[in-house]
């Protein structure tokens, strides 16, 4: 019948969403503007249906030829969970850069972990968010989405539950670069420093550095994971340095760590390079400033966040234009070894 038809293909509206939630058309709404007066189960029940209902504002029409047209203000948010370390502070730069060239302001949203960054987002009109290294969940990109935020994910930690624009660096070919560098030194025993067991990116660099060890045909590397920490980095480097056969090099897949790696080599006695090689990932400043000099794997990080207000102001056209395909867009940008003081030839 055709007003089954209808019903079947009809737009979810707030009452649905109202419905769904147990809760009023007024209470939705106020959701979805980041109302402060609504208690947290609440707001997570009114969350929760603007994704299982699949709702959506309405598309407001342009009203200028900014590369950002929209009624909101001039201004787009920096979504991170620190900003402390100078990863943060670098793309932090690249978004002010490119923001600035765009004549739009930047605002520093903190991501803590009562996943309120969304609701602060929504009361703040905005034309969207850079996220970095935020792991949205689906029910935050659904609210997100409803409400028409575009927002592009820094170096997503996890496959995004929706359909959402990324930067990211090429971390296979970086781990691998890694790889290559102290093969051509003659190191056939390795070690590993990882991230977390379950970042892409961690685990991309790790996957890049072993296929380079297979190509060559050297006995797979021990593992472990330091969270991202030197202390755990240390600690964890410290057990490998201790068995019977340890490693002559180890690749550590964030700077961070790989100072971790030095400070375990500095406690066991051992010379760096002379007695074990290391390599760090993403060039950042304190690679630099390290005894020695730290050799690392350099990731464009203020060209990502500049990348990543590009890509922002792109992502309007392809959200929501089924037409524009149902990928969004991701750019890669690549990485390269830069070889310092801490790598030498294998020791004999």
């Amino acid at each position: 019948m055709p007003t089954s038809e209808h019903q079947r293909h009809k737009q979810p509206t707030l009452s649905d969403v109202a419905a769904l939630a147990g809760t009023s058309v007024p209470t939705v709404s106020k959701v979805l503007r980041g109302g402060t007066d609504v208690s947290p189960s609440t707001r997570e029940r009114v969350m929760t249906a603007v994704r299982e209902v699949g709702y959506a504002k309405a598309a407001s029409r342009p009203r200028s030829k900014l590369p950002v047209s929209s009624d909101a203000p001039a201004l787009i948010h920096l979504v991170v969970n620190h900003v402390d370390g100078s990863w943060a502070n670098r793309v932090l730069v690249g978004v002010e850069q490119a923001a600035t060239a765009a004549n739009v302001d930047v605002v520093i949203t903190i991501a803590r972990d009562d996943g309120e960054w969304v609701s602060r987002l929504l009361r703040r009109p905005s034309h969207g968010a850079i996220v970095v290294l935020v792991d949205p969940t689906s029910v935050q990109l659904a609210v997100l989405s409803a409400a028409r935020i575009p927002i592009v994910l820094v170096t997503p930690m996890s496959r995004p539950a929706a359909a959402v624009p990324s930067v990211g660096v090429t971390n296979w070919d970086g781990g691998r670069s890694a790889a290559e560098h102290l093969l051509a030194l003659g190191h056939r025993r390795f070690g590993v420093v990882g991230g977390g067991r379950d970042h892409l990116y961690s685990t991309a660099r790790i996957d890049g550095f072993r296929s380079a060890l297979r190509d060559a045909g050297v006995e797979d590397c021990e593992v472990a994971y330091g969270d991202w920490s030197r202390e755990r980095a240390a600690q964890e480097t410290a057990v490998m340095l201790a068995a019977g056969t340890r490693p002559t090099a180890v690749f550590a897949c964030s700077d961070v760590m790989a100072l971790g790696v030095l400070d375990a080599a500095a406690e066991a006695g051992l010379g760096i390079p002379t007695d074990l090689s290391v390599v760090g990932f993403d060039d950042v400043p304190e690679a630099e400033w390290a005894s020695p000099p730290l050799t690392t794997v350099h990731q464009p990080i203020a060209e990502m966040g500049a990348e990543a207000v590009g890509l922002l102001f792109r992502s309007r056209a392809w959200q929501g234009r089924p037409e524009l395909g149902s990928t969004p867009p991701r750019v890669d940008l690549s990485t390269s070894i830069v070889i310092r003081r801490s790598t030498a030839a294998a020791p004999a």
